[in-house]
């Protein structure tokens, strides 16, 4: 046998086989994983894909606007929806007294969702720089409905004019220049009409029993006169604090009684005007400098509130559960409506703060139930919403709340509750 022949064979056949092996495998692409900066580029461009898919708010406005709700989040992370009206306005113009809760209302099936909605803009970091003649319109940015100052239409164009010669020859020149609309900032919309409240913000409402006997009273008047009003002379016994010399006039009302546990509240101070003291003593002078209703002999003083006055509210809804009742219509006999005052039997024990919106509603009416098998059984319908107070001072055990919104009167003892 020939041994190197046969070495040679074989190594030729071993030589041939790899050679068909490696041409195979070249034949294949190989399959690798993306290097990271390929990953990168590879989900960047999915998420552009994604982000394709939606609507940008200035090419569709029409589209976006067919949706009635959006989704917002809270500061504590909740969802919450926003439920836009169907028929608001694409443009709005704002008008000399209106409010944020008026125009909200026009967009907005809830208007204490307004401060979600204000888009944040240098004029709307405070949303009430807002003003009469400002055109507002209602967009979406990102699925969420924001409302915006048409900034454009702010601006005037204002021009001036020069000549200068061109051989000789006049040419008139005109330049424009943009100009924007000045306003004090004591004429920007407010949250609320304040008007409706200010009385009671400065003024002491709620007296307990101690402060109400403590308190100096008008002993007299010049002239004997049983029924005082403004610039008539009073004498006032009590101790006064002579660090002041502006007090409040106040007549001692009803006693705030809570219906379910039948406790003392607090006492109804009715603001009757105020009284600058010209002399101290026993009893001391004073001169009536302001009323707003008659005043009477016993009529009490109490020192003039310094608290500043502010016009900014930001209503919304508890975030617990409150249910209450109304125990005092302000000025009123029988029932309530818009912008007036209620106090009810919730305050600051209950978690009341200024700001608080709550639901009022009327109890159901009482019918006689003629089909029963009891001919004539009374039955009492459900309560109905009747309107929405917005709570804007708090006391210990009371609190006062202006309606801001009533489609039914609103009686004493109607409940209010954290609105649904």
């Amino acid at each position: 046998m020939n041994t190197p022949n046969i070495f040679i064979k074989y190594l030729r056949l071993i030589v041939t086989c790899l050679l068909v092996i490696g041409v195979s495998a070249c034949s294949f692409p190989a399959k690798r994983k993306p290097s990271q900066s390929q990953a990168g580029t590879t989900q960047t461009i999915e998420q552009q894909d994604a982000g394709d898919t939606s609507t940008d708010a200035s090419q569709a406005p029409e589209k976006q606007q067919e949706s009635t709700t959006a989704q917002t989040d809270s500061s504590d992370q909740k969802r919450s929806t926003i439920h836009i009206k169907k028929s608001h306005p694409r443009r709005y113009t704002v008008k000399k007294g209106d409010t944020l809760w008026d125009i909200s209302s026009q967009f907005l099936r809830d208007p204490w969702f307004w401060p979600e909605i204000w888009h944040k803009n240098r004029q709307v970091e405070n949303p009430h720089l807002i003003y009469p003649g400002d055109i507002l319109t209602l967009i979406y940015v990102n699925g969420q409905p924001q409302i915006v100052v048409d900034e454009t239409a702010k601006q005037k164009t204002t021009h001036t004019t020069s000549t200068i010669e061109n051989n000789g020859q006049p040419l008139r020149t005109v330049k424009l220049s943009p100009s924007i609309h000045k306003h004090g900032l004591d004429t920007s919309v407010v949250t609320i009409p304040g008007d409706a409240i200010r009385q009671f913000l400065t003024k002491p409402r709620v007296v307990t029993k101690a402060e109400l006997e403590k308190a100096p009273y008008i002993l007299a008047s010049d002239d004997n006169h049983l029924i005082m009003g403004q610039d008539n002379t009073i004498y006032i016994r009590g101790e006064l604090d002579k660090e002041r010399v502006r007090f409040t006039v106040f007549r001692p009302g009803e006693a705030l009684i809570n219906p379910e546990t039948n406790e003392v509240l607090g006492f109804e101070a009715i603001y009757a005007g105020e009284a600058h003291i010209k002399k101290y003593g026993d009893p001391a002078t004073g001169k009536l400098t302001v009323t707003e209703r008659e005043v009477l002999i016993g009529d009490r003083l109490l020192p003039v509130d310094k608290s500043k006055i502010d016009n900014i509210y930001y209503p919304h809804t508890p975030d617990h559960n409150v249910k209450g009742q109304i125990i005092s219509l302000f000025d009123a006999l029988f029932g309530i409506a818009k912008y007036q005052i209620a106090v009810i039997n919730r305050g600051n024990r209950d978690g009341l703060e200024i700001g608080h919106l709550l639901e009022t509603q009327s109890s159901g009416e009482i019918i006689k139930d003629h089909l029963a098998p009891r001919k004539g059984d009374d039955i009492q319908l459900p309560a109905k919403r009747s309107g929405l107070m917005m709570i804007f001072r708090t006391f210990d055990k009371v609190s006062y709340g202006l309606i801001l919104e009533s489609t039914l009167v609103i009686n004493n003892h109607d409940v209010v509750k954290t609105p649904n």
